[in-house]
């Protein structure tokens, strides 16, 4: 399906700053419906003067009219004249009659969408750039409750703000959507002082939980709050705006081990504030769950570090029994695990810096390279590493053998390609959609077409790569000297 920014666009009367405007209206979509009990669909003019549906929103507090998706589709007969004379004029237009929607009698509204031009300015364009819709069913005739009057009385005055370029706020910060409070979690509602004026029952639930004992109305919230956090030295320097509904920010509050986000919007009437609702939510399990995964997260990159100092702490016995050694086939053995070990410490060294268990494998590559030099020198001779390409990111799983793999490869082309002379090793990286392929060059001696050797470092080679990773590996001579070896690993581990 199209993106917003694809359906306005294509439409070719919109400019970008429409398109972003238009993303934070959406942005605040599940509130507006869920507020108003009612489907709301946002309406751009085409270029042939039609009306097209590039979002629309399903009221969770009621049941939808459209069960069917309209977004990419022109407005129909019976609402193209209302949402052209909201339009063309920039006012609200409320529909004379009930309209009827497949045997459903419905009450539509239609607010043009003014976008403000700044957020130090309370100037806007000087016409609409879209239209939302509010279609509402009045199918069923009952009194509605205190909540939903209010539910309905907060939405028109949002409605009202978007006519006149007051919302979305520009001055908001966009922040994380995880756990924002939704209009069903709880909802307060300010008068201009910040006094409580309504309470619905989940948001003094949520208070209550924090320790309030009594009732929120007619109540500062920022009395309310001052109390709850008692003697806290450490409170949310926005706490007070948000508490006393002047800005649109979101903050925590905690007490009694009960965490509970707000969410201020502040209602405006052409420019001037009339007070403010406040969304309400419990995240106590939340943010428990995600000091947990912090709690895991430092406690894995620590055993991650811990791994890289006893590989370490192996590699330098190796090293040191090998210096003591007086078999030269010992000592070359000897040598060989202990940059093994080192290569394997490298891709622990890297997880135990960040947070994902992924890794760079281009800078862990770049570490491994450093130990050709170290090969080279043992054998009195230069050898020029050369990587061109990228490898990109592998999760953990993938990147230690890869490093083991590609590390005997390149100390297989200077002990035995290279043969003590002087050369360069190149190393090519090309990543693909589905798989990775990489080529370990050398312009040594090179192997008699057709044979490959059979030592423990092309048998290490061979269960690492087409064992634990499911790739192939084909060695081959190239045209005039030096040997080439491809390998290819798939990315098993992406799918699902």
């Amino acid at each position: 399906m199209s993106t917003l920014s694809d359906l306005v666009l294509a439409q070719g009367r919109s400019s970008d700053a429409d398109v972003e405007w238009m993303h934070l209206l959406v942005g605040d979509w599940q509130l507006l419906a869920d507020l108003s009990f009612a489907d709301i669909v946002l309406w751009v003019p085409s270029a042939d003067g039609t009306f097209i549906a590039v979002a629309h929103a399903r009221p969770s507090s009621a049941a939808t009219l459209f069960y069917r998706d309209i977004v990419g589709h022109t407005a129909r007969p019976e609402w193209d004249d209302q949402i052209r004379q909201a339009f063309d004029r920039g006012e609200v237009v409320d529909s004379a009659e009930p309209d009827w929607y497949e045997d459903t009698p419905t009450r539509v509204r239609a607010i043009p969408v003014l976008r403000r031009l700044s957020a130090q300015s309370a100037k806007t364009t000087d016409a609409p750039i879209a239209v939302v819709t509010r279609h509402s069913n009045v199918d069923e005739q009952r009194t509605p409750s205190r909540q939903e009057l209010i539910f309905n009385t907060s939405a028109n005055d949002l409605f009202g703000m978007i006519a006149s370029g007051d919302f979305p706020d520009i001055g908001a910060p966009s922040g994380p959507r995880r756990g924002a409070p939704r209009a069903s979690d709880g909802l307060l509602r300010l008068d201009v002082d910040g006094t409580v004026t309504f309470a619905s029952p989940n948001g003094l639930s949520a208070f209550n939980r924090m320790g309030f004992d009594g009732e929120l109305e007619r109540q500062s919230l920022a009395e309310v709050t001052t109390t709850l956090l008692g003697g806290q030295l450490v409170v949310d320097e926005s706490l007070p705006l948000v508490v006393t509904g002047r800005a649109p920010w979101r903050t925590d509050i905690e007490a009694k081990g009960v965490t509970v986000t707000l969410r201020s919007i502040p209602l405006r009437d052409h420019g001037n504030r009339i007070g403010a609702i406040v969304l309400v939510r419990d995240v106590s399990e939340m943010r428990h769950q995600e000091r947990e995964l912090i709690t895991k997260d430092a406690t894995i990159r620590e055993i991650h570090h811990r791994v890289k100092n006893n590989l370490q702490t192996v590699a330098s016995l190796l090293r040191i029994q090998a210096r003591r050694t007086h078999s030269e086939e010992a000592r070359e053995a000897l040598n060989q695990a202990q940059r093994r070990v080192a290569a394997i410490a490298v891709v622990h060294d890297t997880l135990s810096t960040g947070l994902a268990q992924i890794v760079d494998f281009d800078d862990v590559f770049d570490r491994v390279l450093m130990l050709v030099t170290e090969v080279a020198a043992s054998h009195n001779t230069t050898v020029r590493p050369k990587k061109t390409g990228q490898f990109g990111t592998l999760p953990s799983e993938a990147a230690t053998p890869l490093a083991l793999g590609l590390t005997e490869l390149v100390t297989n082309a200077v002990e035995h390609g290279l043969d003590g002379r002087d050369g360069e090793v190149e190393i090519v990286a090309d990543r693909y959609d589905d798989h990775l392929e990489v080529k370990v060059r050398d312009d040594g001696v090179g192997l008699p077409e057709g044979k490959v050797g059979s030592g423990l470092g092309t048998q290490i080679v061979r269960t690492l790569i087409q064992g634990e990773l499911g790739g192939t590996i084909d060695w081959h001579t190239m045209v005039g000297s030096g040997t080439e070896v491809t390998i290819g690993i798939p990315f098993r581990w992406e799918q699902g």
